[in-house]
């Protein structure tokens, strides 16, 4: 069965974009928060919407949806490594991804900032390979690059 992954797509182009600016506007503190809360907000919605997509495919995996319903956020990229779909490399990444997400929600600081934008190139070409991965093996449209 072929499935839909533009939310992830879109997430994946909006947190680009968001990106492109905020290093566009260095030395202009107010458009610079204002950007850098657009890829903080980006890079919390490009994890989630990675999350849904993978849980989408790993359902066509089991017999069983609700053992992939009740699987958590970081077992869903661990499964995806079992199907080939993600490397264990990649795994690993996805999973610092995710302990950069909780403490984001959970603490705010100028240091812990700079650590999660310190990370975003890599987290958008791990997100779009990813997308790619789902969408040449599983999409219902051609993968955009």
């Amino acid at each position: 069965m072929a499935l839909n992954f533009t939310a992830l797509a879109r997430s994946i182009q909006t947190l680009e974009a968001s990106l492109n600016h905020l290093e566009q506007t260095e030395g202009q503190q107010l458009l610079y928060e204002v950007f850098r809360n657009a890829v903080s907000k980006g890079f919390e919605l490009t994890l989630e919407s990675s999350g849904t997509a993978l849980r989408k495919v790993l359902r066509e995996y089991h017999g069983d949806p609700g053992v992939v319903n009740r699987l958590v956020f970081k077992d869903l990229f661990r499964h995806a490594a079992r199907h080939e779909l993600l490397s264990p490399e990649a795994v690993q990444r996805w999973l610092l991804y995710r302990d950069l997400r909780n403490d984001t929600a959970h603490q705010y600081g100028e240091a812990l900032a700079k650590q999660t934008l310190a990370q975003m190139h890599a987290f958008i070409a791990d997100a779009k390979a990813l997308h790619l991965a789902l969408e040449s093996q599983h999409g219902d449209t051609p993968p955009a690059t």
